[in-house]
């Protein structure tokens, strides 16, 4: 599990596509090596995916055919920066809010608005059916970043950034028309599939 808050931005130095999946070799900042090791679960963007190499300050990860077709990580390529976030331990503090590295979807932005000292980003999912986990002042993570939702149109929102989050992560490269992950709280995502289900039986 994770909480949305980044540990850091890493560069991409190498992607690698193969017959049934992409490798890709990130450049760690030193603080984020500490006790990482083959096996690990890293959020990278905020999807989740498996430490299978490690060697100096560069650590290597697969990603799966199905992984590449819902997120963004499949457009990564070399001086990209991503953001990085460790798994949860025992006994870490929890600030943003529990979100599983399993994305939902994508979405694309359509506007970003500067103000002296705030960054408002509107956003379009590509798939409309995960706009029911959506809702005003509710939790979504956006490239594994914890944000809060503004309003709310058909398949649009927007978020707005502080300058903290701007600089310490990768939002503040983000450009009109780029691709972002996105998943909503674990426990928004239980509770409306639930409901859902309930519909369903009644029906």
């Amino acid at each position: 599990m994770f909480t949305g808050i980044i540990s850091g931005l890493a560069n991409i130095v190498m992607v690698c596509h193969k017959e049934k999946f992409s490798t890709i070799t990130v450049h760690f900042p030193t603080n984020l090596l500490y006790n990482l090791k083959i096996g690990d679960s890293v959020a990278n963007n905020g999807c989740c995916l498996t430490v299978t190499r490690i060697k100096n300050d560069f650590v290597d990860f697969d990603i799966m055919q199905e992984t590449l077709k819902i997120t963004n990580l499949g457009l990564l390529k070399e001086n990209d920066k991503i953001n990085i976030e460790r798994s949860l331990k025992f006994g870490d503090e929890i600030g943003g809010h529990l979100v599983s590295g399993h994305i939902l979807g994508i979405a694309k932005i359509l506007d970003i608005i500067d103000k002296y000292q705030n960054k408002k980003i509107f956003f379009q999912v590509c798939d409309a059916s995960i706009m029911k986990y959506i809702f005003l002042k509710g939790f979504i993570s956006i490239d594994g970043i914890s944000l809060t939702i503004g309003n709310i149109y058909k398949n649009k929102f927007f978020v707005s950034f502080i300058p903290e989050t701007i600089f310490s992560t990768n939002i503040s490269f983000r450009k009109i028309g780029d691709i972002v992950n996105i998943e909503v709280d674990y426990y928004t995502k239980v509770f409306f599939d639930y409901m859902d289900r309930i519909r369903i039986h009644e029906r």
